[in-house]
């Protein structure tokens, strides 16, 4: 067995601590170190399916260097000197003695096909890990100039690691990942918050705006009472009603929208404040929605990969499932990027302080909404 060695001592035995991929490499690299000629039974791994970058380069030697003669490597090192001075060029911790290690951890040299279905599960774990973050991360990456697309291209990417994994390892039918999702990640946005009673607002106003965004959904805004409250226009433009602040107000109590004790006189407030076009305020809503659907994809798939009892099966039965939802929110996406004239796609406002409590700001805020 490998040594322990001293904290200080840079050898690739330490390993704190070794996760369960780690022996199963080993067993694979001493077996094919024992009996090279076993490396024409192993398939759909490369020297970047290894989690350590010693056993990258003890594979990528092995698979590159000449096989030996089977009776001279019996009675002989030369081939694995050969194997550890081509590992060394990109690993330097190596050592003979490591080579040596591990022949002889090698249970069952003939298991060299099942050690390395195992490497190539764990690289698919992981490989879908790396997409998931990189979602997550680009949702929340500011400097982006077209976050939207960005977060698109990045949901490809990762249904692209689904798909290939898919091919190796075919999933079953009915076989979910075992791990809870974790919870959307609660919104706490102003910006969000002024935006969607902009829309409400404006809505209510302009009645007549509102069937031309009937990709906007309630989930997709980011409060339960404004969520409500769109569900009352648009159930109310449904049904041909007459739509003012009073009639919203009516539907809203119909719909339970006040029994946590919110003031009437509030949301009629809210509803009497309106300000550039509904077709603007419902797509930067669409926007936000498609965004905290990417990162919760993400975090799901994230979440998945995560935890190591899932199999491929599972991962690739979970990740679709995920996936999906981002495709559902994509096409009222592409509905309404094409619905929307150019111009009305503009910045947000900036956030206000607070609502306006005098003529000249009802006045001010169209201006500063349409600028």
């Amino acid at each position: 067995m490998p040594h322990t060695p001293e904290p200080d001592e840079d050898n690739v035995d330490t390993v704190t601590p070794p996760q369960p991929v780690f022996h199963v490499e080993q067993a694979l690299l001493g077996a094919l170190l024992l009996d090279p000629h076993r490396l024409d039974d192993v398939n759909g791994i490369a020297a970047d399916s290894f989690s350590t970058a010693a056993h990258a380069a003890l594979y990528a030697a092995i698979s590159t260097l000449p096989r030996p003669d089977p009776a001279k490597h019996a009675k002989n090192t030369t081939w694995l000197d050969r194997v550890l001075a081509t590992a060394l060029e990109e690993a330097r911790g190596l050592t003979a003695s490591y080579l040596h290690a591990l022949v002889q951890v090698c249970p069952w040299p003939r298991h060299a096909p099942a050690y390395a279905r195992m490497v190539e599960a764990e690289h698919a774990r992981r490989r879908l890990l790396t997409a998931a973050e990189r979602l997550v991360h680009t949702v929340h990456d500011a400097s982006l100039p077209h976050p939207v697309q960005t977060a698109l291209a990045e949901a490809d990417a990762l249904a692209a690691v689904v798909d290939d994994i898919a091919n190796r390892f075919p999933p079953r039918s009915g076989v979910l990942p075992r791990t809870p999702a974790p919870p959307p990640t609660a919104a706490d946005d102003t910006e969000a918050v002024e935006e969607e009673q902009l829309l409400l607002a404006t809505a209510t106003a302009r009645p007549d705006d509102i069937d031309a965004v009937r990709w906007l959904l309630p989930d997709d805004l980011t409060m339960p009472l404004h969520a409500g409250l769109w569900q009352c226009l648009t159930t109310l433009a449904r049904r041909d009603e007459p739509i003012d602040p009073v009639t919203v107000l009516w539907e809203a109590q119909q719909r339970g929208l006040l029994d946590d004790g919110r003031e009437p006189g509030e949301v009629l407030r809210m509803l009497a404040e309106p300000a550039g076009s509904v077709g603007h305020w419902a797509e930067r809503a669409l926007r936000r929605s498609l965004l905290a659907t990417a990162e919760h994809t993400g975090r799901r798939v994230e979440a998945y990969a995560g935890d190591s009892a899932n199999t491929p099966f599972q991962l690739v039965a979970g990740a679709r499932r995920a996936l999906a939802d981002i495709a559902a929110v994509r096409t009222r996406w592409q509905h309404a990027a094409g619905a929307t004239p150019p111009q009305q796609r503009r910045a947000a406002p900036a956030t206000r302080a607070g609502p306006p409590t005098t003529t000249a700001a009802h006045a001010a805020r169209p201006t500063r909404a349409t600028r």
